[in-house]
């Protein structure tokens, strides 16, 4: 099975074969990422009111963009993967070149979790088991026009050819003396909660398919005394 994603957690059912992959890649790193969010969005993307019965993988993003990622790109990252599947191996990718700083935070029915490069690799992984990292990501990206773009994705969670059903929630915490939320896409809907404070967005959502999020931030006007 090819797969082109840049962050990618592959849990092989078989040592041989690829049986469940779930996917959370950092912005930019493909040329998907150059293609408008609404219309990538569109292949099969579809957010579910009520949840399943069964337990769904859930994957919780917190990004904090500091006042230095304004001018380098780099924001911090810690990402907690919950109920994964019962499986021997598997492994969570990230770019190397927009990466850093990585490390396994905690563990929950994981045998051994340990970073590899620009990876953390799971042994034994047991059923409703739980890590979580940590790291930098040069994901926040600068806009000739002066604006900031945050882009997240592809999500997905894939069993051969089809998609199941996964729960997401994506915390964003910025300087709000500096920058100030212009837009979200996808748009809240029925399965896409948004919810906003001063220096904080939180995006929570379940879906099937393939989805890409992106937040656009614009600077602050300055006011005069």
């Amino acid at each position: 099975m090819k797969n082109n994603m840049l962050c990618v957690f592959v849990l092989f059912g078989l040592a041989f074969t690829p049986a469940l992959i779930v996917a959370e890649s950092e912005a930019d790193w493909f040329a998907e990422f150059e293609q408008d969010t609404e219309t990538v969005n569109e292949g099969g993307l579809i957010f579910l009111e009520k949840r399943p019965k069964q337990p769904v993988h859930y994957l919780h993003n917190r990004i904090t963009i500091t006042p230095e990622s304004l001018t380098t790109g780099w924001v911090r990252l810690s990402q907690c993967h919950e109920q994964l599947d019962s499986v021997p191996a598997a492994q969570i990718v990230f770019n190397p070149q927009r990466i850093r700083h990585l490390s396994v935070t905690s563990k929950h029915n994981i045998e051994a979790a340990w970073v590899d490069g620009p990876s953390v690799q799971l042994k034994q992984v047991s059923k409703q088991a739980k890590v979580c990292i940590d790291a930098e990501t040069r994901a926040f990206n600068i806009e000739d026009d002066g604006k900031y773009r945050l882009r997240n994705g592809p999500f997905m969670r894939r069993f051969l050819d089809g998609f199941y059903p996964m729960r997401l929630r994506l915390d964003v915490s910025f300087p709000n003396q500096l920058l100030r939320l212009v837009s979200v896409s996808p748009n809240p809907q029925s399965g896409f909660r948004l919810q906003q404070e001063d220096g904080k967005v939180s995006i929570e959502t379940l879906f099937e398919g393939k989805l890409y999020t992106e937040l656009l931030f614009s600077r602050q006007e300055t006011r005069s005394e």
